[in-house]
Parts: C-alpha cells; sequence; structure tokens
C-alpha cells in the first residue's frame, strides 16, 4: 500500500490501536474523511427529522384545525413502519449499496415534505395527506436508520467504533435539543406548511453530503438468490440477537427501557403543568435541561466507558434514567425547590440515555457478524420501538387510573427492572469490547475490516464497491 503525505498506512493503524484516538470523540471526524461526511449529512438528516416532529402537527392543528382523534392517528402513523416493516428491513438493506440506500431515504423524504407546502399553496392539503407523509416518512427514516448504524463500522476502525458512535450520538442530542427549537421558530416566522419546506431542504442537502462518501458499502445479500427466503433472513437476524448473551441482555434491557420511558414522556408535560403548575415558560427550560445534559452525556460517553468498561457504562446510564422518574416525583415544596429537583432530575434523564445509548450500539457494532448486522439492527429497532406505543398507552391508563406522580414512580421502576436485566447479565462484568464468539463470524470481521475499513491516512478502501 503507498504511503500519503500523512505517513504509512500501517503507522496509520498503529497510531489506531493506541490509547489516545478513542479519548476524544470528535477526533474521528478528522482521521476518516468518509466518515465526516457521513456524520454531516447524518446530523442534517437528524434536524430535518426534529424539525418535522414539530412542524408536521403544528400543520395539521393549525392549518387542518385536526381533532384529538386525527392527532392521534397521526402521532401513530410514524411508528406504523417500524411495527409492521421493522423486521424485513434489515434483509433488504443488504441487497443494496449502504450509500445509494442513505441518498435514496433522503431524497424520498425531501419529495415528501416538500409536497406539504406546495398542496398548502394550492389550497389541496388535507389531513390524510399527513397522514400518508408520517407513514412514508417513518419508512423513509427506518431505513436510514438501519442503514447508518450498519454502516459505521465500515467507515471506521473496530477501536474508534466508541468515539465514532459517541460523536453520532452528541451530534443526536444536540439536533433535537436545537431542532424543536428551530422547528418551532420556522412555524412562527413561515407558517407551519412553509416550514416543512425549509425541513425538505435540509434532508437534500443532507443527500447531497451522503453522495461525496466515496465507499459504497457492499452488497451483503444477493435480491436474486435471497428472495424467496425471506424469512429464513429475518430468523437468522433473531438469532444474531437473541442468541449472543451479551446482545441479548443489552437488547431484552433497552426494550424495558423504551416502554418505561414512554410511559414517562406521555404524562412528563402533564405532571409538570397540572400537578407542579409550572408556566409553559418554565417548562420549556426544564425540557431544555434535559436536552444540554444529553449533550453532555455524549462528551463524557467515551471517557466513562474507557474507564469502567462497556457493559458497566451501560448498566450505569439505564441506572441514572431509571432515577430520573423516581426524582421528579419526589418534586415539591416552594417553587425554588421544585426547579432544583426537576433540574436534577433532567440531567439525570440526559445523561442516562446518552450513556447506555453510545454503549447499546457500539456492542452490536463490535460483536454481531457483518453480513448480520443490518438484520440485527432491524431486529433491535422493531423490538425497542415497537414497545413504545405500548407503553404510552400504558402511561396514559396509568395517569388517568391513579395519578401522575404514581405513574412516573412505577415507569421508574419499569426501568429498574430494565438495569436489573443488564445487571445481571454478562455485561456487569464486561471492562471491554470482547471478541466474537463464533469462529466464523471472527473470521467475517477480519474479512470485512479487510476490505472496507479505511485507515486514518487512506481516503478509499482498496476493495471498496463501486455505487
Amino acid at each position: 500500500m503507498v504511503a500519503d503525505e500523512g505517513g504509512t498506512a500501517a503507522s496509520a493503524q498503529k497510531a489506531d490501536d493506541g490509547h489516545h484516538g478513542p479519548s476524544r470523540s470528535l477526533s474521528v471526524l478528522t482521521r476518516y474523511p468518509d466518515f465526516r461526511r457521513f456524520f454531516v449529512g447524518n446530523s442534517l438528516s437528524l434536524l430535518g427529522s426534529s424539525v418535522t416532529i414539530v412542524a408536521l402537527p403544528l400543520t395539521a392543528v393549525v392549518y387542518l384545525h385536526a381533532s384529538p382523534a386525527q392527532m392521534g392517528i397521526l402521532g401513530a402513523a410514524s411508528f406504523l413502519p417500524h411495527l409492521v416493516l421493522g423486521l424485513p428491513a434489515g434483509v433488504w438493506v443488504d441487497r443494496m449499496p449502504y450509500r445509494r440506500t442513505l441518498i435514496l431515504a433522503d431524497l424520498t423524504q425531501t419529495l415528501l415534505l416538500g409536497s406539504v407546502p406546495v398542496l398548502a399553496v394550492l389550497g389541496s392539503l388535507q389531513i390524510w395527506h399527513l397522514y400518508v407523509v408520517a407513514v412514508l416518512a417513518g419508512v423513509g427514516n427506518l431505513f436510514e436508520t438501519v442503514t447508518a448504524q450498519s454502516f459505521t463500522p465500515i467507515l471506521v476502525s473496530r477501536r474508534q467504533l466508541l468515539p465514532a458512535n459517541s460523536a453520532l450520538m452528541l451530534s443526536n442530542a444536540t439536533v433535537n435539543t436545537t431542532g424543536s427549537v428551530l422547528g418551532g421558530a420556522l412555524v412562527s416566522l413561515l407558517t407551519a406548511p412553509v416550514a416543512i419546506a425549509a425541513d425538505a431542504v435540509t434532508f437534500l442537502l443532507a443527500g447531497l453530503c451522503k453522495a461525496r462518501i466515496r465507499t459504497s458499502g457492499p452488497v451483503v445479500v444477493s435480491a436474486g438468490a435471497h428472495r424467496q427466503h425471506l424469512r429464513a433472513d429475518i430468523l437468522e437476524g433473531l438469532r444474531a440477537v437473541f442468541g449472543h448473551r451479551i446482545i441479548r441482555a443489552v437488547t431484552l434491557a433497552a426494550a424495558v427501557g423504551a416502554l418505561a420511558g414512554q410511559m414517562q414522556n406521555v404524562v412528563l408535560v402533564l405532571y409538570l403543568v397540572r400537578d407542579l403548575s409550572l408556566s409553559p415558560g418554565l417548562v420549556g427550560v426544564v425540557v431544555a435541561i434535559g436536552g444540554v445534559a444529553g449533550i453532555l452525556g455524549a462528551l463524557v460517553a467515551t471517557r466513562i466507558t474507557q474507564r469502567i468498561g462497556p457493559g458497566r457504562a451501560f448498566v450505569a446510564g439505564m441506572f441514572l434514567a431509571a432515577m430520573a422518574g423516581l426524582v421528579l416525583a419526589a418534586a415539591a415544596g416552594p417553587l425554588s425547590l421544585v426547579l432544583a429537583v426537576l433540574a436534577m432530575a433532567q440531567l439525570l434523564r440526559g445523561t442516562g440515555p446518552s450513556l447506555y445509548g453510545v454503549n447499546q450500539q457500539t456492542l452490536r457494532q463490535a460483536l454481531i457478524a457483518p453480513v448480520l448486522l443490518s438484520r440485527a439492527n432491524a431486529t433491535w429497532r422493531f423490538l425497542v420501538y415497537g414497545t413504545q406505543p405500548l407503553g404510552a398507552l400504558l402511561g396514559g391508563l396509568l395517569g388517568s387510573a391513579l395519578n401522575l406522580r404514581a405513574t412516573l414512580i412505577i415507569s421508574s421502576a419499569v426501568m429498574l427492572l430494565g438495569t436489573v436485566i443488564a445487571h445481571v447479565s454478562p455485561l456487569r462484568s464486561l471492562r471491554e469490547l470482547p471478541a466474537q464468539e463464533a469462529g466464523d463470524e471472527s473470521t467475517a470481521l477480519t474479512e470485512w475490516s479487510a476490505a472496507f475499513c479505511p485507515s486514518p491516512s487512506e481516503e478509499v478502501p482498496r476493495a471498496a464497491s463501486k455505487d
């Protein structure tokens, strides 16, 4: 391999295996140009999604005067693709180069969201149009997310997965915090349908950024050879998740945690307004504290994981998130004391998910054979996102049957159950990323890394496929 201005590829890889690279999450952006392009494009996609979360419901409420029932249908529409297509999505992702899938997903969402302001200007926009947009945009988001989680191990080396995922989590937390504010501002300045036009532009820019990625990513499964074996391919993804003792524990704990988290999410604002009598402005401040805490959690996730190990970091993150609900439920007394308690709770709600989120994704990418990773990611997304509608239903029922404070306590107990599942598993003693357990999976990882993982000193892997 020919050396470039930065030194030989061997020396670059040796530096990559040292202890200094992973200690700085954002350094991975300078070391891997393709990952940097992917990171920028992914951040723009996330920005578009976060604006959509605000602008699409406001379009329904303000422009179309939607009823509560219609808003419920619109909210459920975004979850529908994960429940219906969550498992086969991983199989289909493997049948096309990853880069192409990411670009198509962004361009599809550009057209879908762009249709909303056009229909509004023509006076033809109806609520069923928003249902269609929500469902199809959800499909695009599903395929984009599964592909992105499978693409990262190709764009960086194995030892850089943790800082790469920390950088992505930092972007996610930052964009989610600022995107909703930007969405509200755009709606105020431009009206809700026109704000969605700006949202569509972000997806277009994201697609253009991802088109500059040099590495195409492999076609893992031949569409012609395996089209009739969709069920078998899905079962392989399920076995990859539940057949690995560490990944099984991570997935079960995350699914229970997601259910409990959604139980809290649906009653949080009601609790702040009705039980604690906070003004809308103070509610916004409390929510923003959680967003800022998420950013801080992503910044320190790599350092904490290096100190205590990925398994313990995952367990610690879930424990912090579980305790947040109990702290929320303890808020009482003078306003100053209430705000102090809420700030502490939001700090836990922000840092906990960042800590366990970075590590659950890194563990999947490092321990599952690359040929199964897309299917495993789709399985995980199906299970974790599939529990959230149930969590929302349970939270609403408990809030009505008991009270909001009791719902927070019960949901925290459920999340502690997820923490216990993780704690009694091999995660408790996992101090560093282990090798893959099966020999054939280890061989597959070695071949994959040699073919597709770029060293920091080279722009394009030698065996990268052309899209």
